[in-house]
C-alpha cells in the first residue's frame, strides 16, 4: 500500500512546489520578461519616437539620459514604473512631448516617485513634459502647442492621455522665444479621462503647471519655487483642481500662486474658463507679484477653502465679465486670509476703473487648512515632493 501511494504522494509535493515557485515568482517574471524596445534600449541616449503600436517600458533600475525630445506618437505608450529617474541634459530641446493619441503612464509612489531633471540641476535647462489631448479649446476646434507645433483639441472631453502619479518635474521651464515658453508641465487639450494626481513642479524657470482648455481634473498638485506663475489655466479649461500646494522661492521671488484666464484675445469665447478649486494653500514672500490669485480675461472660477499667506494681495479680478460672475455670488468660501494680506479682494473693471464688491463675494473662514495644514507642509506632500 505504501509503494502505492508513495509516487501519488510525491506527485502532489511537486506540483505543490511548482505552484509555490510560479506564485512567488510572477510578478518579478513579468518584470524580467518585459521587452526592452525601441529608444528604451539605449538609457545613456534617450531620445526619439515611440511610434504607433508601440509600448516601450522604461527599467526603474536604470537612470535614462535625455539628450532630445522625446515625442509618444498617436497609438504609442510610454511607460515610466516608480522610481524611474530621467535627466535631461542642460538644454531646452530635451523634453517630453505626448501627441494626440500618444499616452504615457508615469505612475510613482510615495516612497518610489518618478523623476524628471536636468543634469544641471539649473532652472530652466530643460523643456519639461507636454501632453496634447482632444478635448474641447476655446482658441478654435484645434490648435498647436507652443512647444513641438503638436495638435490639440477637439470634441473628446473624455479623452485620456494616460496617468501621472507621484511624479517629480524639476529645473525645467524657460523661453523658448518670443512668446512661447516651456513650462514644468503643460496640458494641451487634456481630456478627463487623463489622470493626475501627486505632481510636484519644482524650481522651474517659468510656470509650474498651466493648463490649456481641455476637461482634465488634477489633485495633490505641489508647485514649489517656480520663477514665474505656480498653476495658470486658460482658452476654456473645464475640470477641478483639488488639494493645490503653492510656494514662492525662499527669497520670496517669483510670481503669482494661481493665474486663472479664459481667452485672452476674446474673454467671451466659448467654452468658458470654469474649473472648481478646493483645499487650496498659497504662500507668498516679500518681492515679486502681489497677486495670490489673479483672475481674468473673462475666466469663471469657484473656491472653497482657501488659505493666503504673505501676498499683498489676496485675490485680484480683472475685467467685467469675470466681475459678474464672482461679485456677490458667493463662489469664493471659506477663505483665511494670514494678517500679512494687506487687501483680501480687488477688481478692476475692463475700462480700468475700481469696483467695489458685495459683501457676500467671499467668505472667511479662520479655521481653513487649505491643502491640509493651514500655512504649514501637508502630509500628503512630504517626502516625495521634497519637503519635509
Amino acid at each position: 500500500m505504501k509503494k502505492k501511494h508513495f509516487p501519488i504522494l510525491a506527485a502532489l509535493l511537486i506540483s505543490g512546489s511548482a505552484l509555490v515557485v510560479t506564485s512567488c515568482s510572477k510578478d518579478d517574471d513579468e518584470i524580467a520578461t518585459t521587452p526592452v524596445v525601441g529608444i528604451a534600449q539605449d538609457p545613456n541616449n534617450f531620445k526619439g519616437e515611440v511610434t504607433s503600436g508601440q509600448v516601450v517600458t522604461l527599467d526603474p533600475t536604470k537612470v535614462y539620459v535625455l539628450n532630445g525630445p522625446v515625442r509618444v506618437k498617436d497609438g504609442g505608450k510610454l511607460v515610466i514604473p516608480a522610481g524611474t529617474r530621467i535627466v535631461a541634459t542642460a538644454t531646452t530641446s530635451s523634453y517630453v512631448l505626448v501627441e494626440q493619441g500618444g499616452q504615457i503612464y508615469a505612475n510613482g509612489t510615495p516612497a518610489s516617485p518618478v523623476s524628471f531633471t536636468s543634469s544641471a540641476a539649473t532652472p530652466g535647462t530643460w523643456g519639461g513634459v507636454i501632453i496634447c489631448g482632444k478635448a474641447p479649446i476655446n482658441t478654435g476646434t484645434t490648435g498647436t502647442s507652443e512647444i513641438g507645433t503638436a495638435m490639440y483639441g477637439g470634441t473628446s472631453a473624455a479623452d485620456t492621455s494616460g496617468s501621472l502619479t507621484y511624479v517629480r518635474i524639476e529645473n525645467a521651464g524657460a523661453d523658448f522665444s518670443t512668446n512661447v515658453k516651456f513650462n514644468g508641465l503643460s496640458l494641451f487639450g487634456v481630456g478627463s479621462g487623463t489622470k493626475v494626481e501627486n505632481i510636484a513642479l519644482i524650481n522651474g524657470a517659468e510656470d509650474g503647471i498651466q493648463l490649456y482648455g481641455g476637461t482634465v481634473n488634477v489633485s495633490n498638485i505641489a508647485a514649489l519655487g517656480n520663477a514665474d506663475d505656480a498653476f495658470v489655466w486658460t482658452d476654456g479649461w473645464i475640470g477641478t483642481a483639488s488639494t493645490i500646494l503653492t510656494q514662492r522661492r525662499t527669497n520670496g521671488t517669483g510670481n503669482t500662486g494661481i493665474k486663472g484666464m479664459n481667452n485672452a484675445s476674446n474673454p467671451a469665447a466659448t467654452p468658458i474658463s470654469s474649473p472648481s478649486l478646493k483645499n487650496i494653500t498659497l504662500l507668498g514672500g516679500t518681492t515679486g507679484e502681489s497677486n495670490a490669485i489673479s483672475l481674468s480675461s473673462g475666466t469663471y472660477a469657484n473656491f472653497d477653502n482657501v488659505v493666503v499667506s504673505n501676498w499683498a494681495k489676496g485675490f485680484n479680478l480683472t475685467g467685467d465679465a469675470t466681475i459678474t460672475y464672482l461679485n456677490g455670488q458667493s463662489k469664493i468660501s471659506n477663505v483665511f486670509f494670514d494678517t500679512n494680506v494687506t487687501n483680501k479682494i480687488t477688481a478692476t473693471s475692463t475700462t480700468g476703473t475700481t469696483v467695489t464688491l458685495l459683501s457676500n463675494t467671499y467668505t472667511e473662514k479662520s479655521d481653513a487648512t487649505g491643502a491640509g495644514n493651514k500655512t504649514g507642509n501637508p502630509a500628503w506632500a512630504i517626502g516625495w515632493s521634497g519637503l519635509q
